[in-house]
């Protein structure tokens, strides 16, 4: 098991891992590895697209080591158990809308201090900006069309002056017709009139074929 260049990700072979914050416990079904007296979970690129925005080559600073993070979209917790391993001393607002995935987050939640499962809607965050306050980092996956807008308010309402995000681009909820490039220029342009600078952006096969990934921060 060596050190990846995100810090504390690390890799064996190809694959990623975390240690685990929860050991002898599984999230999703993911492997876990004993090394040195350490136990680390398997971060399964084709269930998480962070980890395969990672394996495609992301900055070595693109995750930085925040302290308050708000996340939307996050489902059953898969990646935010990982982000949980990866930043023990943050605070990790976790936005999901359906009351069945927030059943199994909540469930998550007990066994991981420092996150904290919001049941809200992403378009709404006047709800739950009170709860999370400045947050250094934004990180977003909803099939919404108007995803790009949603991480624009999201950002104006919670990140934090010099903080940055990744917003996972599901181009096929945006449009079915329009080609991707289309769709990737015109949440560019959103961003940047908001004063969000993309700072790296990769498509996610062939882990993902329908995301777009866009690392930003503001101007």
């Amino acid at each position: 098991m060596k050190p990846a260049p995100w810090e504390r990700v690390y890799r064996d072979g190809r694959d990623l891992f975390t240690v685990n914050r929860n050991p002898g416990a599984r999230v999703y079904g993911e492997t876990l590895s004993t090394v040195d007296g350490v136990e680390y979970r398997g971060w399964d690129p084709f269930r998480s697209k962070l980890a395969a925005f990672l394996l495609k080559g992301a900055p070595a600073d693109v995750l930085g080591d925040p302290r308050t993070v708000l996340y939307l979209g996050a489902a059953h917790g898969t990646t935010v158990s990982h982000l949980s391993d990866l930043w023990p001393r943050a605070m990790v607002f976790a936005v999901e809308k359906s009351p069945t995935s927030f059943a199994r987050l909540l469930a998550l939640a007990r066994q991981r201090p420092g996150l904290v499962p919001i049941l809200a809607d992403a378009q709404l965050p006047e709800r739950y900006q009170a709860d999370v306050g400045s947050a250094e980092f934004l990180y977003q996956d909803i099939a919404q069309r108007n995803q790009a807008g949603i991480f624009v308010e999201n950002a104006r309402a919670c990140l934090a002056p010099r903080g940055r995000g990744i917003l996972m681009l599901k181009v096929r909820s945006v449009t079915q017709q329009r080609p991707t490039a289309s769709v990737v220029r015109e949440a560019r342009s959103l961003l940047l009139s908001a004063g969000l600078r993309v700072e790296y952006e990769t498509t996610l096969a062939p882990f993902s074929r329908e995301h777009v990934a866009l690392s930003v921060r503001w101007e």
